[in-house]
């Protein structure tokens, strides 16, 4: 399968089939230049080699497994190896792995030489469906996700449902869940699918839809100056878990990124019906449904969310199946999210 992302001189093919990942080479020029293949050491290796295979002059970089190496720190070092490698203006990234490679190698790629050609390879179903298209990179500042970045649009996306196959289920439901937040803003059929006894089985057709409608938010909205934001949904909240009980470079076990999202939607579904069926749905996948832990210490950190503006913050709600709306709302009324006085 395949869709365009139209963004006019920026735009690029986004590629879902198996055995693509071993054909990039068919997709771009991967031999008359540079090309620095970006990887974490959670990803099995050989998906890298896979792609180094077809680069006579390429080079593999492999960071820590985790979000620890969205930092300013790994950030710097990742570009020094650029540097050391010989890349130039002319030359490639490509990002094998999931979110945080996505992440840490699009922003390496769009300040590298003020700007590079960067190809994004999810091999995770969080990025599949979710963080390989649309541009937005980041690294993160302690612990506030996300702060430090750009919008560096790929030059391609090649998303592997093979690469899928060694992921543990808790990390396939850990990226269902931002499959789960794209039906419920926005294409009711997606969220049937996942009203099914094995979600699983319709994993390809939910990667699908998931980047269909995200392509098509992105094309209409790709800096996030209006209708881009529903895809906040649940992040908000979501956000403020993850920086207290996600699992980081310090904290081995925790919450990984969807699981926080999943809790971070379900306050904001307003059809009491629909939230019931939501909770149902991730009991079956596995995904958390209470919070854990101080709300407090979640509040604190919900209140350094980049969609503030001064006292007050943009909130997606799901008013019903398929449609959202934003609200602004108080900054300190942030806690009754929460469920706090």
């Amino acid at each position: 399968m395949k869709l365009t992302m139209r963004l006019g001189p920026r735009s690029y093919d986004i590629i879902l089939k198996r055995g693509c990942l071993k054909n990039l080479y068919q997709f771009t020029d991967t031999t008359r230049r540079r090309v620095f293949v970006l990887t974490d050491s959670g990803v099995p290796a050989q998906y890298a080699q896979a792609v180094l295979a077809q680069c006579p002059k390429g080079t593999v970089y492999t960071v820590p497994q985790g979000e620890g190496s969205k930092s300013l720190k790994v950030y710097g070092q990742v570009l020094a190896a650029m540097l050391a490698a010989g890349l130039t203006r002319r030359d490639l990234l490509v990002a094998v792995g999931g979110g945080v490679v996505g992440d840490l190698g699009g922003f390496c790629a769009a300040t590298y030489m003020r700007g590079i050609d960067f190809i994004n390879c999810p091999t995770t179903v969080l990025a599949q469906v979710d963080s390989s298209i649309g541009g937005k990179t980041a690294i993160d500042l302690g612990p506030t996700k996300n702060i430090v970045g750009a919008f560096w649009q790929p030059k391609l996306v090649l998303a592997d449902p093979d690469t899928l196959a060694t992921l543990p289920p808790r990390q396939v439901a850990n990226g269902l869940a931002e499959a789960l937040k794209t039906g419920l803003i926005g294409d009711a059929q997606l969220f049937a699918l996942f009203e099914c006894p094995d979600p699983t089985q319709n994993l390809e057709q939910i990667i699908y839809r998931s980047l269909r409608f995200k392509k098509k938010i992105v094309e209409a909205d790709e800096r996030e100056q209006g209708q881009r934001a529903c895809l906040n949904f649940g992040h908000t909240i979501g956000h403020g878990i993850e920086a207290v009980r996600g699992v980081s470079a310090r904290r081995k076990t925790g919450l990984y990124h969807g699981e926080c999202v999943a809790l971070g939607m379900l306050p904001m579904i307003e059809d009491k019906a629909l939230a019931k069926r939501t909770r149902a749905i991730c009991r079956a996948l596995g995904l958390p449904t209470r919070l854990p832990g101080d709300r407090r210490r979640v509040l604190a950190q919900m209140q350094h969310d980049k969609k503030g503006r001064g006292d007050t913050v943009t909130v997606i709600r799901v008013p019903g199946l398929g449609c959202w709306r934003a609200d602004t709302i108080p900054t300190a009324e942030l806690g009754t999210l929460l469920g706090l006085a």
